[in-house]
């Protein structure tokens, strides 16, 4: 079972190793500090089970305040039915209370849907919130990658005035895409660690947005390694 589930601790761990290996290698760059970004979202990811603790115990106090309603509704029932059947009633004193029975129970179902559902909506609230974090931070890998295109290195390439210097080797340009691959494939995997956790259509959904989306920047980034003088289409560091 330890080898069927996708851990947090596990994807931080892998995340916090990744920043240390950008920052022995690229320590001037900012790209370190978006690994930073992405460890602080997974941290948030890690301890998302200590903080559903109050969702627990709102779907508990939930529980508790439908038990109480559904109990007194009923009592009312059988006390309005007891009177009528006692006093023999007429029929427009039944009609009477069948339309207040009616109206009682419209609001108590409406008061029971509520606080059933209020809780899976607020987990899924700050859930898509988290998962809104992950979409914004590949957009901010794929921008580090925008701009380093490999073919600079080639013998016909010549510069404008507008060309962004990157200052990178081919090996240092294939080791900084090869980074921002990484990046993206650890904010999709972050992503997936909440389909460990719920069954919400919604949040599943936005994961498979997120896992598509870095996969897509993530097959750009591995189009422009292909391109890379000396490096081809092998990895750019397989030791690393």
């Amino acid at each position: 079972m330890a080898y069927e589930k996708l851990e947090a601790d596990a994807v931080l761990a892998t995340a916090q190793r990744l920043r240390a290996r950008i920052e022995a290698r690229f320590p001037e760059r900012n790209l370190g500090r978006v690994a930073e970004r992405l460890i602080a979202v997974a941290s948030d990811v890690e301890r998302a089970a200590a903080r559903s603790l109050p969702i627990r115990v709102l779907r508990v106090a939930g529980l508790v305040v439908i038990g109480l309603l559904v109990a007194v509704s009923a009592i009312s029932l059988v006390a309005v039915v007891i009177e009528l059947v006692r006093t023999s009633g007429s029929a427009l004193a039944w009609l009477s209370a069948m339309e207040t029975i009616i109206n009682d129970v419209v609001y108590v179902g409406i008061a029971v849907i509520f606080l059933w559902l209020l809780p899976g909506h607020l987990e899924r609230r700050r859930i898509l919130g988290e998962l809104h974090r992950l979409r914004s931070l590949a957009h901010v890998i794929d921008m580090h990658q925008l701009t380093k295109d490999p073919e600079r290195f080639a013998a016909a390439f010549r510069p404008t005035a507008e060309t962004v210097e990157v200052g990178l080797s081919p090996i240092e340009m294939a080791n900084y895409l090869d980074y921002c691959s990484e990046l993206l494939s650890l904010v999709a995997k972050t992503a997936a660690v909440y389909a460990e956790r719920s069954t919400d259509p919604a949040v599943l959904a936005t994961i498979s947005d997120v896992e598509n989306l870095t996969t897509g920047m993530g097959r750009k980034i591995w189009q422009k390694l292909g391109l890379v003088p000396g490096v081809g289409s092998r990895p750019a560091n397989p030791a690393d």
